[in-house]
């Protein structure tokens, strides 16, 4: 079991299934927003479904319409139970916050694997995150 400290960029307490992509997301484009599957030709993470996730990247990327597409994938009910990033960007911030999906930033995803059990406790500041490895 792994803890580390972050920042919140959106509180709450939520715990799931890890699925994380060493590349950035661009949501515009990227996620489909009525399936939450992402359609990025070529995208490591292509084919999949956020849908429940605790997705976990880099940082965001492309349009400042991903912000509403965050909010599209929340509204349509497919979106990711929480967002983890190594860096939080505007237009991933401002859309958690419009969709209020927990996330936090400040975390070395390097330690985090697709299907690890991630437990996220994000205060009005600082968060703490909780990974347990899931044996293959």
């Amino acid at each position: 079991m792994e803890k580390m400290k972050g920042r919140s960029i959106y509180p709450g307490k939520v715990e799931g299934e890890a699925l994380v992509s060493k590349e950035p997301i661009g949501f515009y484009g990227g996620i489909d927003m009525k399936t939450g599957i992402v359609i990025e030709k070529g995208h490591e993470l292509e084919g999949e479904c956020v849908k429940d996730k605790i997705l976990v990247f880099p940082c965001g990327k492309g349009s400042t319409v991903g912000s509403y597409v965050i909010y599209g994938l929340k509204k349509n009910g497919v979106a990711p139970k929480a967002i983890i990033n190594k860096e939080t960007e505007t237009i991933v911030a401002t859309g958690v916050i419009l969709a209020g999906i927990v996330c936090v930033d400040g975390i070395d995803i390097e330690k985090i694997e697709t299907g690890d059990f991630v437990i996220i406790d994000a205060k009005e500041k600082s968060a703490e995150v909780i990974i347990r490895k899931v044996t293959k």
